[in-house]
């Protein structure tokens, strides 16, 4: 039975538990010796470990072990660059039985898939734009089956059973009440590029039907999303005798929805829905990283760093 979890860990804490493994590598040191870096997960966060001093004789059995596998480990929990690691002194693999439960070691968005995509359907088929209308249920429903366990990362923000899903609709609900403040917003394409703006990350990452990213495909990793998703719905458009003006505009809502050049968008937003799709982004990832941290966190202390936050140490007030 699992009894200790990633968000109750405390330094100088000694464990022996159940983890998932999310990554996993034999790397070298600076003191030339071999060590085993892991990054380990359960239902309520992710923490890194290592295991120093890796013998060769250790190897065979650690090569067994891969992204997704149970262990379960021995060691004491440490702090290092204000963050919290696990330094491990025994790992074993394990396999799921009535001693664990799954539900344990998964992250999933806190509402069922079904429920979030047919909310985001019925948004679509509400506009009023027939041609936005038209692309967004084609492609909603000609990706259905994998939308409703898909993540919407590898290890960041919305890394988790449906958490592209519950990405876009918490966008879509944030979008509706920034159209009623900003009423010269064309509320069917910011609802559009919402809908669209990740959904090429179906192809980008690759995930099991746990929600679990082992990582990128090679033409998600020689193209990205959004390339993809500009190829993607360039070939759709077509296909459904798109206005051009109107389709190169949501190609550009995809192309430039990450804003700046080294984020991977070789142009910044160039309209209003285009800018607001920006932001409406930005605000649903940064909201989702700052909830991850303090709900980790005792009430009037600091969070451990985090990297998707500029490196920042968040608060959470005494309750």
């Amino acid at each position: 039975m699992k009894t200790i979890y990633v968000t109750g860990l405390k330094p100088e804490q000694e464990i022996q538990d159940f983890f998932m493994v999310k990554m996993i590598a034999v790397r070298i040191g600076a003191n030339k010796k071999q060590y085993l870096d892991l990054m380990l997960s359960d239902s309520t966060g992710e923490v890194s470990a290592k295991k120093w001093d890796v013998a060769d004789e250790e190897l065979p059995s650690l090569n067994l072990i891969g992204e997704g596998d149970i262990i379960k480990i021995k060691g004491i929990v440490t702090e290092w660059n204000g963050m919290k690691q696990i330094r491990i002194g025994r790992i074993r693999k394990r396999v799921i039985s009535d001693e664990l439960e799954l539900s344990d070691f998964i992250r999933s968005a806190p509402e069922k898939g079904e429920d979030m995509f047919d909310f985001i359907m019925q948004k679509a088929e509400a506009m009023k734009d027939a041609d936005l209308r038209a692309l967004c249920v084609r492609l909603l429903n000609d990706n259905c089956e994998k939308l409703l366990y898909y993540p919407a990362a590898h290890k960041n923000h919305h890394a988790e059973l449906g958490g592209l899903l519950y990405h876009v609709k918490r966008m879509l609900l944030t979008g509706e009440k920034i159209c009623e403040v900003y009423s010269n917003l064309n509320p069917d394409l910011v609802m559009a590029g919402v809908i669209l703006h990740d959904i090429e990350k179906l192809n980008e990452i690759e995930s099991n039907e746990l929600g679990i990213a082992s990582g990128y495909s090679f033409t998600g990793q020689m193209l990205g999303h959004i390339i993809q998703g500009i190829i993607s719905i360039d070939r759709l458009t077509e296909e459904l005798n798109f206005p051009r003006e109107k389709a190169i505009m949501l190609e550009h809502m995809i192309l430039s929805h990450h804003y700046e050049p080294e984020f991977g968008s070789p142009k910044r937003p160039l309209f209003p829905e285009a800018e607001i799709l920006h932001y409406l982004d930005i605000i649903d990832a940064r909201m989702y990283d700052m909830h991850e941290a303090i709900e980790a966190t005792q009430p009037g202390d600091f969070s451990d760093r985090v990297w998707t936050l500029d490196n920042r140490k968040l608060y959470r007030v005494k309750e």
